[in-house]
């Protein structure tokens, strides 16, 4: 995929995202409402649920605690029974191994974890431009709204004022008239 098919892609899924802040402005409904149900109604595979408990579990302080306990009980075993035979001499091979492999299966359930929460993280931003569009759209929109009926009240304050111009005129041809009458 060359540059130009990349910016056209992007280019058009702007514009789905416009048109759909567009047609939920002429429906007069929540945006938001509807992204986040639609983020509701994601249905997670098995895999998904399982990477997702996994990192949250290995990224907890439970985890780091539990296994710093396993790690130490693991050494006070095979270094006080030196004399009767341990099961994983002094370099710990086996111990080694053990977290090796614990960190080969932790580590892609972890990645997996993490591009989940990435996607989520690019739904919400999709969610958040569509959102601040379409608020950028309503804010135009009353915007234009109090300009109309500012230029309304300003016809309207000018017909009233010649309304009082033409009183006063009339005003004054009376006092006028009235004085040449009874000087």
């Amino acid at each position: 995929m060359d540059l130009n098919e990349l910016i056209e892609s992007e280019s058009l899924h702007i514009q789905q995202l416009d048109q759909l802040v567009k047609d939920s402005l002429a429906e007069e409904e929540m945006l938001s409402t509807r992204l986040v149900d639609m983020e509701k109604d994601e249905k997670l595979t098995t895999s998904q649920r399982v990477a997702d408990a996994v990192a949250s579990f290995g990224g907890s302080w439970t985890f780091i605690l539990g296994f710093s306990g396993f790690i130490a009980i693991w050494i006070l075993i095979n270094t006080r029974f030196i004399l009767a035979g341990q099961f994983d001499q002094y370099p710990f091979i086996l111990l080694n191994l053990l977290l090796s492999c614990v960190a080969a299966f932790q580590a892609p359930v972890i990645m997996m974890s993490q591009n989940r929460q990435e996607e989520k993280d690019r739904r919400r931003a999709r969610s958040d431009y569509m959102i601040n569009l379409k608020a950028e759209l309503e804010v135009r929109g009353l915007h234009r709204k109090i300009d109309l009926l500012l230029a309304e009240e300003m016809k309207t304050l000018f017909k009233v004022q010649q309304t009082q111009v033409e009183l006063l005129m009339s005003i004054e041809k009376h006092i006028a008239e009235s004085s040449l009458r009874n000087p």
